[in-house]
């Protein structure tokens, strides 16, 4: 008898529960979700207003009409938060007290890049996603045909430059001529051609130490480009439209100028440079005519013409 009592018990209490339960989820399904009990957390470092709470809010109340909470579908709001292009990650809950909660991360732009005529952004990990037209984010402009395997390398690119004073006082830009990137300075209108996107510390620090060194001493004005691409060495190129390299320049013609520039020889001239040889030629070894030789002993003239002395002819009439 005593165990059917409890076994008795026990299945009352069950159904007491059960319909307890019942109850509370109904009346927990049949709320209402008010603005009130929306918790929108934004949680990037850095802030970015590509959406806001109110965006958010608008939504939930879309994805759930009713506004109850027994209607709402969180697996599928979470998917819908995610396919928004400006968000990088979303977590949907429910507290017990029918609060939704919203944990959203945006993607924070590195750069913005200008291609084949558009823009758009591009984030720490490479991955594009169009420009807002209520909010414009401060960050490097980037012009050129980079490709979207370039994206992640470019990126830690401008990490570096905005992490270094010195670096983010100079650079203001980025475009791409070419395969060559150039880093466009704020000071003058020469640009830093650094070639492609491997060794940049070492590039930099090279544009550094020339700044530091020379450029202090120089109006930024004068250069036009200066190159660090190449490994140990600094090749600056001037800017024609500066007036104080007018000298420089034109002492760079002259120059040139003397060089010799080895020119094909005409066959005039080719014939006219034979025919002087051939005058040197004869003029320095003179041919006898034989009309000469009958007139004139050989003897007589070998001797008035070498103009030997006067013992050696009565040697020979000795000899004879």
């Amino acid at each position: 008898m005593k165990n059917k009592y409890r076994i008795l018990k026990i299945a009352i209490t069950v159904v007491l529960l059960g319909f307890l339960l019942s109850f509370s989820l109904k009346r927990f399904g049949s709320q209402k979700i008010t603005d009130n009990k929306i918790s929108v957390k934004m949680n990037e470092k850095t802030p970015v207003y590509f959406i806001d709470e109110n965006d958010i809010k608008n939504i939930v109340h879309k994805e759930n009409p009713s506004r109850n909470v027994g209607d709402l579908d969180i697996p599928a709001l979470e998917m819908k938060i995610n396919s928004l292009p400006a968000v990088d990650s979303a977590n949907v809950y429910l507290n017990l007290n029918g609060k939704l909660n919203l944990d959203i991360k945006q993607r924070v732009p590195v750069f913005r890049l200008n291609k084949d005529g558009k823009d758009f952004y591009v984030d720490e990990k490479g991955i594009e996603f169009p420009i807002s037209r209520s909010y414009s984010h401060p960050c490097m402009l980037v012009t050129g045909n980079v490709q979207p395997d370039e994206y992640q390398k470019l990126a830690e690119l401008v990490e570096k430059i905005d992490k270094d004073d010195f670096s983010k006082k100079y650079f203001i830009g980025i475009s791409k001529y070419k395969d060559d990137y150039n880093l466009l300075t704020s000071e003058g209108n020469y640009k830093v051609e650094i070639g492609d996107l491997d060794n940049i510390e070492f590039k930099v620090k090279g544009f550094k130490a020339f700044i530091e060194k020379y450029m202090v001493y120089q109006d930024p004005q004068k250069y036009n480009m200066i190159s660090v691409k190449y490994q140990n060495q600094i090749v600056t190129t001037l800017n024609p439209n500066f007036k104080g390299n007018d000298s420089i320049l034109m002492a760079g013609n002259k120059e040139l100028a003397k060089v010799p520039t080895p020119v094909a020889k005409k066959p005039e001239a080719a014939n006219k440079l034979a025919e002087t040889k051939k005058a040197v030629k004869t003029s320095s070894k003179p041919k006898e005519s034989k009309k000469n030789k009958i007139a004139t002993k050989p003897k007589e003239t070998q001797k008035k013409t070498e103009k030997k002395p006067e013992p050696k002819p009565k040697a020979k009439v000795k000899i004879e």
